[in-house]
């Protein structure tokens, strides 16, 4: 059997406190369910471990906060794993509170190094009754009553609206909390836009990569004049729950033509685009961890037309010059500062630049 993560290991030494129906919210290793020793509703915001959990037998797996389809007050037990943005954990107590029946107990989870200290001041703001009942793994544990039940939830109601301004280009931008960058543009997608206003994509077809809140799509689209405005098609693809609502409210929005895909990496993707863009991410939770932009450097050439151009933005410690080189062809770098790097690579077997095509009819 594998070992748990720190605070779902914790869980499990506190089955104890799992009575009634139970809901978790935020499980990240889907292995927990089978220790559970109960059934219930099991959420992520991650499609990958969704797609996980919706496996398991007894259980209902939720992907994200769109509650839609769940009731009010069905559960005896909610257990809230500490996410790593404290304008989230306010969110996913706020469902807590939704799910949840009058008086249920309620069950906080999170490591030492996420910042569970603070989060306990936020708990007892909802469970004046919180108190600390277990301490193990580097983690705390603590339980308090659904003081403050919840008849409505709506994950949309979260939603709200940035301006980003760059290069001149500005655009529309919804935010919902725990998606990167929420309500500013950060500095590496700055110099990824500006990149696009002095050397644009020669494409009609992008597919932007961890695509966030849809920035990059809608920046683009606001950059480009008529006809090509028109004719310019970019989709999207995340992992995360609310960066895929936000990207299609953008995109909604901006009048963007373009799809959003939910999607761990390119799994499951399956076309040809003439440019794939992206900001990457480093992280998960609050550890370094390329795996997953590198398993995209593996997989992204299959998804380029010949000579279709890969560009990307990373911070300089990060190591994709030599796997872009490897799996894509020659490497260029657009820009660089102290902090970041913008490369450029064209797919072999093509010339480096394709002609928009025309759409057909």
């Amino acid at each position: 059997m594998s070992a748990l993560t720190n605070t779902h290991d914790v869980l499990i030494r506190n089955l104890d406190l799992l009575q009634g129906q139970v809901a978790l919210l935020g499980v990240s290793d889907p292995a927990v369910l089978s220790q559970c020793l109960t059934t219930g509703l099991a959420m992520s915001e991650h499609v990958g471990v969704f797609l996980a959990l919706a496996k398991a037998t007894g259980w209902q797996a939720c992907y994200g906060y769109d509650a839609s389809e769940l009731e009010a007050a069905r559960f005896d037990t909610v257990v809230v794993f500490l996410p790593k943005s404290r304008a989230e954990l306010t969110l996913r107590l706020t469902m807590a509170r939704f799910l949840g029946r009058a008086g249920a107990k309620l069950v906080m989870i999170g490591e030492k190094k996420e910042g569970i200290a603070g989060a306990t001041r936020q708990f007892q703001t909802i469970a004046s009754d919180a108190n600390k009942v277990d301490s193990a793994r580097h983690c705390q544990v603590w339980v308090g009553s659904n003081q403050q039940p919840l008849a409505e939830f709506c994950a949309g109601d979260w939603i709200g609206w940035s301006e980003v301004v760059c290069a001149g280009v500005e655009c529309s931008v919804a935010g919902m909390p725990g998606v990167f960058s929420e309500g500013a543009l950060d500095d590496g997608t700055r110099m990824l836009l500006e990149t696009f206003a002095e050397t644009p994509l020669k494409a009609s077809r992008v597919l932007d990569f961890a695509c966030g809140a849809g920035v990059i799509g809608a920046w683009l689209y606001a950059a480009r004049v008529e006809p090509d405005r028109a004719e310019l098609v970019v989709d999207g693809v995340d992992v995360q729950a609310q960066a895929v609502m936000c990207a299609e409210a953008t995109y909604h929005k901006a009048g963007v033509h373009g799809r959003i895909y939910s999607s761990d990496g390119l799994t499951g993707i399956e076309g040809r685009w003439q440019a794939v863009v992206s900001n990457p991410p480093f992280h998960s939770g609050v550890k370094t961890d390329t795996s997953m932009t590198e398993q995209f450097l593996r997989e992204v050439a299959q998804h380029l037309e010949p000579g279709g151009e890969l560009r990307l933005v990373a911070n300089n410690f990060l190591p994709y010059e030599g796997e872009i080189q490897r799996q894509i062809g020659p490497v260029e770098k657009l820009v660089q500062d102290r902090r970041f790097t913008v490369y450029r690579a064209f797919r072999r077997g093509g010339a480096g630049v394709l002609p928009i095509k025309k759409p057909l009819g």
